[in-house]
């Protein structure tokens, strides 16, 4: 079989010309490899309004659940909600349930009624936000992130796009993007790599048939992210967090914010607010998780039991890739392309970094 995750169906945030679920946008879909045949797919959105596509890799595990080993699919979502799937059949593993979502207030919009929640792994992200969450770096951001709150629409999870604005949390952005998850075998742990950075979108309608985007509809689209002034997010910390999940229960092992915001590095407890990531984990039989995808540009390593930071070393450039590892001549060493991201804020570049891990032995080699 082949797992490929598809995309939203276009435009993302407009779909009166496209009714119904979409079926195989945003999902995961089973293809035979030797016919293309479809074996089975799995939605993980029904009638995408929000953009958000199935941005990660699968990933093949096999898990033990009531004393059986099952060979399994991850779906890790731009929603922060992770689909643990049967790998022949793509039945969940862990139940989802079809819950009631907001209707659309668009004209010619007809959004799905209903979407599906794994009810197992818990939610990575918080669903939807509300007036509480807001916060500022300064008095003058809280208040701009206040005022531009007041006038959207809905800030709830699932709220479709709207003609006044609707805010995205989780954002079009992650939750959880490319890069996927790790998955340490051994101890069952599956690790995660995660982002809260709040977006918000307009439809305006439209007046030119050949100007503006989501051209063929009646609504042109706005978006952006929820910042305040500073450039930083308008909702409470953390922003970009590391996660391990054991998948015999579900249940969450360890939590820790990842990274730094750049330009944050004087103001006191900055370092617990996490970073906005791109990228994602690798995990060696070591027990030792790498990761860089942060805005400040580090590579980094965890004791992938506990989660603590053991190691960081700063790259030339933004790291927004998946570390790899290899061996040679007994000595494992990790690489990652540290190409950077316009769009993330790092410098840009085209470097291949690799370093060595301490020898097995304990020797200085």
């Amino acid at each position: 079989l082949v797992f490929v995750p598809t995309g939203s169906a276009a435009p993302d945030f407009y779909g009166g010309e496209r009714p119904g679920s979409n079926r195989y946008a945003n999902s995961v879909v089973a293809l035979e490899a030797a016919t293309g045949r479809v074996a089975w797919h799995f939605q993980v959105v029904h009638h995408d309004l929000w953009d958000y596509d199935v941005a990660a890799q699968p990933s093949l595990i096999t898990i033990r659940r009531e004393g059986v080993d099952r060979a399994a699919v991850v779906a890790a979502t731009k929603m922060g909600l992770l689909y643990l799937l049967d790998r022949a059949t793509g039945e969940p593993i862990f139940p989802v349930e079809e819950r009631a979502v907001p209707a659309s207030t668009v004209p010619g919009e007809r959004a799905s009624a209903t979407q599906p929640f794994p009810t197992r792994p818990k939610p990575l992200h918080p669903l939807g936000m509300t007036e509480a969450d807001l916060w500022g770096a300064t008095p003058a951001d809280l208040t701009a992130c206040r005022a531009f709150y007041r006038r959207m629409s809905s800030s709830a999870f699932f709220a479709p796009p709207s003609l006044e604005g609707t805010i995205e949390f989780p954002g079009f952005g992650g939750g959880i993007n490319w890069g996927g998850v790790a998955w340490d075998a051994g101890r069952g742990l599956l690790v995660v790599n995660h982002m809260r950075m709040p977006m918000w979108v307009r439809l305006t309608p439209r007046t030119s048939p050949t100007s503006g985007n989501q051209l063929g509809t009646p609504y042109t689209m706005s978006r952006g992210a929820f910042v305040g002034p500073s450039g930083l997010p308008c909702v409470k910390p953390p922003w970009g967090l590391l996660t391990a999940i054991d998948l015999a229960t579900g249940d969450v092992r360890w939590e820790h914010p990842l990274g730094q915001m750049p330009g944050t590095e004087s103001v006191p407890g900055s370092e617990t607010w996490g970073s906005l990531t791109l990228g994602g984990p690798m995990v060696t039989a070591g027990g030792l998780v790498f990761i860089a995808a942060t805005g400040d540009q580090h590579l980094r390593a965890f004791d992938v039991e506990t989660g603590k930071e053991l190691w960081k070393t700063k790259l030339p450039a933004g790291g927004v890739a998946t570390p790899m590892t290899y061996q040679v001549d007994g000595r494992q060493y990790v690489v990652i392309a540290a190409g950077g991201h316009s769009r993330a804020g790092t410098a840009l570049g085209d470097y291949l970094m690799a370093f060595a891990l301490p020898p097995a032995d304990g020797g200085t080699r």
